[in-house]
């Protein structure tokens, strides 16, 4: 079982709601997650991928392998697959914990969308894009939630893993992971059950 993600022009806010991209909407006071890059404490904000309000979990995670109240967070360092100026260029195969992280609030309320912006004032953030879930083949080769890895290279390295997040390319993000390539984000049955979400971690595969 898994579930599908499909994308759509937001209408409307989308604050406290299932999104990609946008600006995470966080407990208040909740640090922003990075990537430390050397021993003078320099880091790397790691780019904000998308929440999930888990109550629209509940319809689609028959199983309920996944919280069906909070939101879930999701971020990773793909800076260089969009094509941005990035001191950090992850590599094909599995990555360090800190290259990837997801978070868990166990409530949606009081949660504040997080504010971060360039010298010039820019928003850091992509504008956000509406998502719906639905229900998919376990090993979809697309973006998805749950089920197992679309290529079978990683699948058979890691069977007992479950993809807990698959991040395909898309051309309308300029997103390219190399050459015809996807991003997973994975984690044992174990550590899903006990919601030790600090345990995922991140494989790329590109032909």
């Amino acid at each position: 079982m898994a579930i599908g993600l499909s994308f759509r022009k937001a209408s409307g806010e989308l604050s406290s709601r299932s999104k990609w991209w946008g600006a995470p909407d966080l407990p208040a006071g909740s640090p922003y997650p990075v990537l430390p890059l050397d021993e003078e404490d320099d880091c790397e904000p790691l780019t904000f991928l998308c929440q999930i309000r888990c109550e629209d979990l509940a319809e689609v995670d028959s199983e309920g392998l996944l919280p069906h109240e909070g939101m879930l967070y999701f971020f990773a360092a793909v800076d260089y697959f969009l094509g941005l100026d990035s001191p950090v260029s992850p590599h094909i195969g599995e990555w360090d914990k800190l290259h990837v992280r997801v978070l868990y609030s166990p409530s949606c309320d009081n949660l504040e969308p997080y504010e971060m912006h360039y010298e010039d004032g820019e928003d850091v953030f992509f504008p956000a894009v509406g998502m719906d879930l639905q229900s998919c083949a376990e090993r979809l080769d697309s973006f998805k939630l749950l089920g197992k890895p679309y290529f079978d290279e990683v699948y058979e390295q890691y069977p007992e893993c479950i993809c807990l997040l698959q991040i395909d390319e898309n051309d309308d993000w300029g997103l390219r992971f190399f050459d015809c390539g996807m991003l997973c984000l994975l984690i044992s049955p174990e550590d899903l059950a006990a919601r030790r979400f600090d345990k995922c971690f991140g494989y790329m595969h590109s032909f």
